[in-house]
């Protein structure tokens, strides 16, 4: 599975479905994008600053491994939308989606999918 079938695949999962991108360690987006029909929410300017401040903040929880073990999965529930990260190797997974998403399941599903491209 290549990086934008994994993007795609994961976007296929819900109609919420907003955004799904995969960022590089750098905080630069490498594959993905929003979903067909969907209109961001922020400027491409403040799009590059999240990426960043989440490749950041994926390094940082990483600090904690070993007494905590990894980090699957991280998720924000805000006024407007749900955002989730999924570290996948050095890169990370960016899902947003509409508030009405099933966020008790979904997260679960992205890993299955998740651990078909590490494969």
């Amino acid at each position: 599975m290549d990086k934008e079938t994994l993007c795609s695949s994961i976007r296929d999962l819900d109609p919420g479905i907003r955004f799904v991108g995969l960022i590089n360690e750098k905080g630069h987006l490498v594959a993905g994008g929003m979903a067909q029909g969907k209109q961001p929410l922020e400027d491409a300017k403040k799009d590059e600053m999240l990426y960043l401040e989440l490749a950041l903040r994926v390094r940082m929880r990483q600090e904690f491994d070993a007494e905590l073990g990894s980090v699957k999965f991280a998720m924000s529930y805000r006024d407007k939308v749900i955002v989730m990260s999924f570290p996948v190797g050095k890169e990370i997974i960016l899902v947003s989606s509409e508030k009405s998403l099933d966020f008790g399941k979904f997260p679960f599903s992205v890993l299955k999918i998740i651990e078909q491209y590490q494969k």
